[in-house]
């Protein structure tokens, strides 16, 4: 891994399905409803604690022993499939009080640039959308469309929010098939900026050779370097990102003083106070002092400061320094802005 010096601007991305699943519905089975909570139930903690616990059937069995009971929602779906939603807050409480990992709603975008090159001569960028075509280019419609569908599947299951460029003019005069296979990675940074993502995957495959997909992912200033097929690669990026999110069951809880100015209403407070309560990180935090536009808060934290800030700066806030030059703050200082 090495440090990249280009800055990307912090978003994150908030899940509203993460706690709903659609799963088969075996009609002939003893307890067909019972069989697709249980299903459902393992595709809400792929998401939000990952393989070792959804694979783990003793692990799921002693936490959840009746997945019913954590249904809010169901219905039936198409081609012999049922709808579920549960309930997250309930969920989340479950896992952490046994002391498992858990990766809450807010996480960062992941914008994809896939250069495939199909042999003969045939090379393309995968896009967010099939362009216009003639009859004759319908293949590479279709096969470009698979490719899509398979990453965002698995990023879907995931729970990781994932999206193709627009490959719009604007991206076009930015970015060429050479420059993604070439690993001219700096133009594909550059070009990446309107995509408000913080989360940037370039892959290069080439199918038809049997070799395994090049890939380059960054975030937080670090460059990785990544191998193998769009499912197992997206993966990796999920553990990557969960690695840095989520909070373990063994991770000590540290206070921390937290400033942050830029409240200038009751909205405002109420916003930033919203913003604290979606932070998995965060066990609490409590107001400590309020002069002028700056609210001061005592915070428990899972992971130290470090990773506080970086939670702090996907939720929206901006990290800034001290007000006082002629004082060195030993909290962390943040502005809000609407």
């Amino acid at each position: 891994m090495t440090l990249v010096l280009l800055g990307m601007p912090a978003v994150a991305v908030d899940i509203p399905t993460l706690y709903t699943a659609e799963v088969p519905f075996d009609r002939e089975a003893s307890d067909p409803r019972a069989d697709a909570y249980d299903a459902a139930l393992r595709e809400i903690l792929m998401r939000v604690s990952g393989s070792d616990v959804a694979f783990n059937t003793e692990i799921v069995e002693e936490l959840f022993p009746n997945p019913a009971s954590y249904v809010m929602q169901f219905r039936s779906g198409a081609n012999d499939t049922l709808w579920v939603s549960f309930d997250g807050r309930a969920i989340e409480q479950t896992l952490r009080s046994a002391g498992q990992t858990f990766w809450g709603a807010e996480r960062p975008l992941t914008l994809v640039w896939l250069a495939v090159d199909w042999g003969q001569g045939e090379r393309e960028i995968v896009a967010a959308d099939d362009p216009d075509r003639t009859q004759q280019e319908s293949r590479s419609i279709d096969r470009n469309r698979l490719v899509r569908e398979r990453v965002l599947d698995i990023a879907e299951r995931r729970g990781l929010p994932l999206v193709f460029p627009l490959l719009d003019t604007t991206d076009l005069q930015m970015v060429t098939f050479t420059d993604i296979w070439g690993g001219f990675d700096e133009m594909i940074l550059n070009a990446s900026e309107r995509y408000d993502a913080n989360s940037i995957l370039i892959g290069r495959l080439r199918p038809s050779s049997g070799q395994r997909g090049r890939w380059t992912y960054y975030f937080n200033g670090v460059e990785s370097s990544l191998t193998g097929m769009p499912e197992a690669v997206v993966g990796q990026v999920a553990d990557l990102l969960a690695s840095e999110f989520a909070v373990g069951g063994d991770m000590p809880i540290e206070t921390i003083a937290l400033n942050v100015s830029g409240i200038v209403s009751v909205d405002a407070y109420g916003m930033v106070q919203g913003l604290l309560d979606d932070v998995a990180l965060i066990e609490s935090f409590m107001v400590t002092e309020v002069a002028g536009d700056r609210v001061s808060y005592r915070v428990s934290v899972h992971g130290g400061a470090d990773r506080l800030s970086r939670a702090l700066r996907f939720g929206g806030l901006v990290e800034t320094e001290s007000q006082d030059p002629l004082q060195v703050s030993s909290a962390l200082e943040f502005y809000y802005s609407d």
